[in-house]
């Protein structure tokens, strides 16, 4: 299991963790869009937002993980506003997602991606338990 890390005299971050401390395997993703089995990109920033999070989820299946491995994840996105002004529905596609998973989290704002339809690459970084 991973341990959120967070100085007490911090304020609660809202939806990621300061940080996360594990010991395990490491799971390195590389950068994670929002294109489907067919690469076919989903039309709009949150119905990719889900769906590069379900290929990051369907690839730690495959190391037998899970949302709740993940310790971080860095976010490319090309349109901060459009980001930011995703909110509520955003959450929901989190939770939906993810669950209630929260690991430390980085989002930057860039000009392009190398996939020209990518609204947002998604990096991880899980830790799986040892056995």
């Amino acid at each position: 299991m991973l341990d959120v890390l967070h100085p007490a005299s911090w304020p609660r971050p809202k939806g990621y963790s300061s940080a996360m401390m594990g010991t395990g395997t490491f799971v390195l993703l590389s950068g994670q869009v929002g294109w489907d089995e067919q690469g076919v990109f989903a039309e709009g920033m949150v119905p990719q937002i889900a769906q590069a999070l379900r290929n990051i989820v369907a690839i730690l299946a495959e190391a037998k993980a899970g949302p709740d491995s993940i310790a971080r994840l860095v976010w490319y996105v090309t349109d901060m506003e459009a980001y930011r002004e995703a909110g509520p529905a955003l959450g929901a596609a989190w939770r939906e997602i993810m669950g209630r998973t929260y690991p430390a989290m980085a989002v930057i704002g860039v000009s392009s991606l190398v996939e020209r339809e990518a609204l947002v690459e998604i990096e991880a970084v899980a830790i799986l338990p040892q056995a």
